[in-house]
């Protein structure tokens, strides 16, 4: 959980990625311990184990570890997988944003130079052509 939140909150560093992961690891593994000695204790307490205990690495407590480390890797991909695309999501919505943006910004700037050709218009003064004083040229050397 705390891994997911790290990843939605836009947390990528792979080095707090690793250490969080290591955490699941050691907590799962102190889970399992526990949940087994919890069972043994109810089952039968005062008995001794029928079963010799095995060396770490082997037989099932080997496969359980190999079984939970790729697990461990799966939940890392994934985790990974999640935060790329939380990534792509935060691009794709940044990039909707600013293209919005940039279509209100047009806009605005459109209506602007409008206003500014109908003001223009407004203002100029009109003369008619009867107003215009004629220009004479000089009369041309003989």
């Amino acid at each position: 959980a705390l891994r997911l939140s790290y990843l939605r909150s836009g947390g990528h560093d792979p080095a707090i990625l690793d250490q969080l992961l290591h955490l699941q690891l050691e907590a799962t593994v102190l889970e399992k311990g526990t949940a087994g000695r919890r069972r043994g204790r109810r089952m039968a307490p005062e008995a001794p184990p029928a079963v010799p205990a095995e060396p770490p690495g082997t037989g099932t407590h080997g496969l359980d570890a190999a079984l939970l480390a790729v697990e461990l890797e799966n939940r890392r991909l994934e985790d990974e997988l999640l935060a790329l695309k939380v990534r792509r999501e935060r691009r794709a919505d940044a990039g909707s944003r600013a293209a919005q943006r940039h279509t209100e910004d047009l806009a605005r700037l459109q209506a602007e130079v409008g206003m500014l050709r109908c003001h223009a218009e407004q203002t100029r003064p009109w003369l008619h052509p009867s107003v215009f004083p004629h220009l004479v040229a000089p009369p041309l050397p003989p």
